[in-house]
């Protein structure tokens, strides 16, 4: 979904109760992306569960040395983001008030004086799980936490690009060693990480990809986007037929799977002999178990990945993950989707949709 704050904005992948499909909304601002402001509207959130509420407050008036003051472009809404201000999260709750939103994209305003890398009127874009903040109309965020944009990708298009398919390349192309010609199951719910992990495969690594979704509308997106095949989620077992009968008996090599819930130990089944299970999120809000010894028949590996914790455990990957996303969108090798987007003082009504 995205909110597009005029000049500004917010990016994140929901379900509509009313079309059923996959939505990226974005926020506007009426701001000049280029110009510093004293003052400033930003959404927070005062209560669990409640709509956010769009306010003004005074920018602060100086920078730590390693700092980057944006002028917000967009920001993507991110299921996380949804999770934390709907209090889905039951072991992670945000000190209130909360100001959300962290995929940020826009223009420079100002650095601080230990900054090297950026200066004063970079389109960027940032991911800012520090101070989160970026449903406004003006953010700050750590400088290690900024890259510069190309003039080819927009700052929309970054907005909704970086940790969907910064947390699918590290997946595919590092961990699970993804090949041309591949087959590859991806599962795919409300969000966008099914579909980034489904643009990568079939348009980048040229597998062929079977994506598993809970409608016909999701299957008909991931059709668009590159899937070879789809298959609608049904009763327990179905999937395992399904995907066999178009990858055939041996299975598949690698299972994208970011949704979790039933579904999972129906798609573990589907792995091929030393294929590769990724475990990249719970979209479903359920989190599977399995027994250990289903790894043993075909002698998978299975495999979890969490972008956020690269950012605190190998940052140079992780820098250098989100440079090759970047690289790949400035050469139009990936394409986000974009379903929709909306000015800032919708978030507080979309962010709930």
């Amino acid at each position: 979904m995205a909110v597009h704050l005029g000049k500004a904005i917010l990016s994140s992948l929901v379900k509509s109760k009313t079309s059923k499909q996959l939505f990226q909304r974005w926020m506007k601002s009426e701001r000049n992306p280029s110009v510093r402001f004293d003052s400033y509207k930003v959404a927070v959130l005062k209560k669990i569960g409640k709509p956010l509420e769009i306010k003004s407050v005074s920018a602060p008036k100086s920078l730590n040395k390693d700092e980057v003051r944006i002028t917000t472009e967009a920001c993507g809404i991110n299921l996380s983001d949804v999770y934390l201000c709907s209090g889905e999260y039951e072991d992670l709750k945000p000190k209130l008030p909360f100001y959300p939103g962290y995929e940020i994209s826009g223009t420079v305003a100002e650095i601080g004086s230990a900054v090297e890398n950026l200066r004063s009127g970079d389109r960027v874009v940032a991911i800012n799980k520090d101070r989160n903040g970026g449903f406004a109309e003006q953010c700050i965020a750590p400088a290690k936490d900024v890259w510069i944009l190309s003039p080819n990708v927009s700052l929309i298009d970054a907005a909704s690009l970086v940790c969907n398919y910064g947390l699918g390349y590290l997946s595919m192309a590092r961990r699970a060693n993804i090949n041309k010609d591949d087959v590859v199951v991806v599962t795919a719910m409300a969000g966008g990480l099914g579909l980034a992990a489904l643009d990568l495969a079939a348009n980048v690594y040229r597998t062929k990809v079977i994506g598993i979704c809970p409608s016909n509308d999701h299957c008909n997106i991931m059709r668009e986007k590159g899937a070879w095949s789809t298959v609608v989620q049904g009763k327990k077992g179905s999937v395992i037929k399904s995907v066999h009968d178009v990858a055939g008996k041996n299975g598949v090599k690698i299972v994208f799977d970011g949704v979790g819930g039933n579904m999972f130990a129906d798609v573990v089944q589907c792995v091929s002999h030393e294929g590769s299970v990724i475990v990249a999120g719970f979209a479903s809000k359920i989190i599977p178990t399995i027994k250990t010894n289903i790894l043993l028949p075909q002698s998978f590996s299975l495999i979890g990945v969490s972008l956020a914790h690269y950012r605190e455990s190998a940052r140079d990957i992780y820098r250098e993950t989100i440079e090759e996303v970047l690289k790949m969108a400035e050469e139009k090798f990936i394409e986000p989707h974009i379903s929709a987007t909306f000015p800032l003082d919708q978030v507080r009504i979309e962010l709930y949709i």
